[in-house]
């Protein structure tokens, strides 16, 4: 098999796995690429494209919540239309400022460094929060207040930061604003679409040409592949974790981002 096959589907895993655990999908497939020594620069656009076939994997576990609330907006039912204003509310942060910053936070996903502190703060926050936080009744999406929304789309802009997590950072955000588990989770999960989708967008219209000369070193084949089993991989993963935070909470979580974050900042000083 094509090196850069077994590639996509190393980073297909990584991306199913991590993207929707709070332990950073972006940091984890940015040490990835430092540690299996794949080039960072080929490698950068496949790692953001991929992302769509996590956001499928959304769009097949909740395709009945999906369909209720389009039938629900065709009707113009109150419920389905304050859906669609919080995730909208819950999105604007991160699309104003990631435009805003973009050439910035560019910058900081070359650094792996800074993932590994982003790793490790960002675990210490979960345990924090975890420790504090007092969980709400359980709700629907709709059912949220908008300045809940909004509050949630602004923890999102931390994600910016590599190994920070955009669903860490949200799940967080909305535990610490009193909104209950599983309804955290669910609204990480929808919030991940409008803003997957626009990164993706971005980053296809910035390397259009150099994608359909063949120049980026990774083409159709290898982005279909990565987009596949990245799929594959979070459906399963979105299946268990509503299952396991319900019962278990985010705490082994937090462990986990201290024990690699500081694994992978041994590693990177080492070598």
């Amino acid at each position: 098999m094509d090196s850069t096959i077994v590639t996509a589907v190393l980073l297909g895993i990584v991306e199913g796995l991590t993207e929707f655990l709070p332990v950073s999908s972006t940091g984890h497939l940015i040490l990835a690429t430092e540690l299996f020594g794949y080039d960072a620069a080929q490698w950068a656009m496949f790692n953001v494209v991929i992302q769509l076939g996590a956001i499928l994997a959304v769009v097949v576990q909740y395709w009945r919540t999906f369909w209720a609330v389009g039938m629900g907006l065709l009707r113009l039912e109150p419920l389905s239309l304050r859906f669609l204003r919080n995730l909208l509310a819950a999105f604007m942060p991160a699309a104003v400022i990631g435009l805003l910053l973009k050439h910035q936070i560019e910058g900081l996903l070359g650094s792996p460094l800074v993932v590994c502190w982003a790793l490790i703060v960002g675990g210490i926050g979960i345990l924090v929060v975890e420790r504090f936080a007092k969980g709400g009744e359980p709700t629907g999406i709709g059912q949220l207040p908008l300045r809940q929304a909004v509050g949630v789309g602004f923890v999102q802009c931390l994600a910016m930061i590599p190994g920070v997590s955009r669903s860490g950072a949200t799940i967080m955000g909305a535990l610490a604003m009193g909104i209950e588990r599983r309804t955290a989770a669910e609204f990480s999960f929808f919030l991940a679409i409008p803003t997957m989708l626009g990164a993706t967008t971005l980053e296809l219209l910035d390397k259009r040409h150099e994608l359909a000369a063949g120049t980026l070193g990774v083409g159709w084949s290898e982005i279909a592949v990565g987009f596949f089993v990245s799929f594959v991989v979070a459906l399963a993963v979105i299946r268990f974790f509503v299952a396991y935070v319900s019962r278990h909470g985010f705490t082994p979580f937090a462990w986990y981002r201290i024990v690699a974050g500081a694994a992978a900042m041994f590693w990177l000083l080492r070598a």
